[in-house]
């Protein structure tokens, strides 16, 4: 199994920024690829940003230039750093973590983030 915990959620004026951390615990050795999704309400949850355990990265159009994810193997948590932020990135963000060892896929509970204009 692997647990998942994130932080860093929050009010924020347009235009500032946050940065979000999902910290991860368990088998970790076992993960192949951490992602942040999100969820606005009343829309389908949506990936906006992978990272494999290579450090290859993924951004959706939305987050390019502006998000930037990480990972930190000594403290094995994963960060989104997001920067230039609109009221349309108001959200729940997820941690995602995908085990292709386990052919499992495990969530944290979700941390709001409001953007306001």
């Amino acid at each position: 199994q692997v647990q998942l915990v994130e932080s860093g959620g929050g009010l924020v004026q347009a235009g500032g920024s946050l940065r979000l951390s999902c910290a991860a615990s368990g088998r970790i050795f076992s993960i192949s690829t951490m992602n942040w999704y999100r969820q606005a309400p009343g829309k389908q949850r949506e990936l906006v940003a992978a990272i494999t355990r290579s450090g290859s990265t993924h951004y959706a159009d939305s987050a390019q230039g502006r998000f930037t994810i990480s990972f930190n193997n000594g403290k094995d948590t994963m960060y989104l750093q997001m920067t230039s932020l609109k009221p349309e990135d108001t959200a729940v963000y997820y941690c995602n973590a995908v085990s292709l060892v386990d052919m499992l896929n495990y969530w944290g509970q979700g941390t709001q983030v409001t953007v306001s204009s």
